[in-house]
């Protein structure tokens, strides 16, 4: 397969710590790809030397099936999380100052600036100083210089931080877009919600280390744990009478007239074996499979990985 951009083997180690550890990653064309991680993790270090703000120690980086170039920054659009606008200038003075800086002729920038700033209803704040927009204003701002040049690849750090959920859903919206227009982002972000609405592919660093890739999808299958949620009626008692020990009764309760239950099933056992075993007694009203959230995931990732270094350590000493 095809990779618009791939990272390989990326090593990077600062005085007093090492914040990337042979990290690889493999964004596809077209995709919203998820990086991921605790705070510290290496996530930032990773995304300034895709900016080639800073160099890897060691590992190499492809874009469009070229090693990474000077010449590439004019395709990519990057919007940090530290956002880094002037205070003191005027707001439509600095959009068009930074949209020149990233090749938009004068006239083009004008053009554009001016249907982003209507599309956002921001045309009124073109003469005020940055220092008076609120933070989710002034992300606006930012949001719109970092893709006026239109690039192929955009990086979003955070871009939700500050935004009322009003604003956060028109951006997502705006995201998704640019996607669909052909742009490959790769998206930054703590929010595990964000993550699942929008993110096509991730990739979760902890500690320095990819400890997990691959498409979000196929990533909350894999982790599935065979547990179901039904809601019933037309049955007194528990559902523990009818079912075998080896099915795991989670959690049994009432609710507004309706029976509620989750049970994990035993390894090797389908949905339609529980069914079989219940449908004559109760009247069905719900029953789906429980897939854990990304957040669940994220939490179990990374506290595994946790206990794994730990326990490496107790065994090395």
């Amino acid at each position: 397969m095809s990779y618009y951009f791939s990272a390989k083997n990326i090593t990077k180690r600062y005085a007093n710590h090492t914040a990337l550890t042979s990290v690889s990653i493999d964004v596809p064309k077209q995709c919203i790809f998820g990086l991921l991680g605790p705070n510290g993790a290496g996530k930032t270090s990773l995304i300034r030397i895709i900016n080639q703000i800073t160099g890897p120690d060691e590992g190499e980086l492809f874009f469009d099936n070229e090693k990474l170039a000077p010449h590439h920054v004019e395709h990519i659009g990057y919007l940090p999380e530290e956002r880094g606008l002037y205070k003191k200038m005027k707001v439509g003075e600095q959009a068009l100052y930074l949209a020149q800086l990233k090749g938009v002729s004068k006239a083009d920038a004008m053009k554009k600036l001016r249907y982003w700033f209507e599309k956002f209803e921001i045309q009124n704040w073109w003469n005020k100083k940055v220092e008076e927009l609120s933070k989710g204003m002034q992300q606006k701002i930012q949001f719109i210089v970092t893709i006026i040049h239109e690039p192929s690849l955009l990086i979003f750090d955070e871009p939700f931080s500050g935004f009322d959920p009003i604003n956060v859903n028109i951006l997502k919206e705006e995201i998704l877009k640019l996607r669909e227009n052909g742009a490959t982002i790769i998206f930054s972000t703590h929010n595990m919600g964000s993550v699942e609405e929008l993110c096509d592919n991730i990739a979760l660093i902890n500690n320095s280390h990819k400890i997990l890739e691959g498409k979000v999808r196929d990533i909350r299958n894999t982790y599935k744990t065979n547990t179901f949620s039904l809601e019933y009626n037309d049955f007194t008692g528990s559902l523990s009478s009818m079912i075998p020990a080896e099915y795991e009764l989670i959690d049994e309760q009432t609710e507004d007239g309706i029976n509620k239950a989750t049970i994990r099933l035993p390894k090797g056992t389908s949905q339609n074996q529980l069914l079989t075993l219940i449908i004559p007694h109760v009247t069905l009203h719900s029953f789906n499979e429980i897939i854990p959230s990304m957040n669940d995931i994220f939490i179990e990732t990374v506290n595994a990985a946790a206990t794994n270094s730990v326990t490496s350590q107790n065994n090395r000493s």
